[in-house]
């Protein structure tokens, strides 16, 4: 027996939900209230500031809603370089 194509639409809508533990979750790290007044000194434009946050590395990461998926990226500097509260090491 064939199921009508309707019956399943519910389903399909459902799979395509965002379900909130996606890749805007999995960074992990711990969310900044007030950024430090020398990281806006410093901060390229551009870039949403309502949600910050400071990654494993110790780095500033911004939350991105793109046309495809929401992630974060690095908070960049005026000169293109990430912003973090400890130096890299490489």
């Amino acid at each position: 027996m064939r199921l009508p194509l309707l019956t399943l639409v519910p389903l399909i809508l459902a799979a395509c939900a965002e379900t909130g533990g996606g890749a805007a979750t999995a960074t992990g790290g711990r969310d900044v209230t007030n950024l430090p007044e020398g990281v806006l000194a410093i901060v390229a434009p551009d870039q949403d500031l309502t949600s910050v946050r400071i990654d494993e590395a110790g780095c500033y990461v911004y939350r991105y809603s793109g046309p495809v998926e929401t992630t974060f990226l690095p908070l960049r500097s005026t000169s293109g370089r990430p912003i973090c509260t400890r130096a890299q090491t490489t």
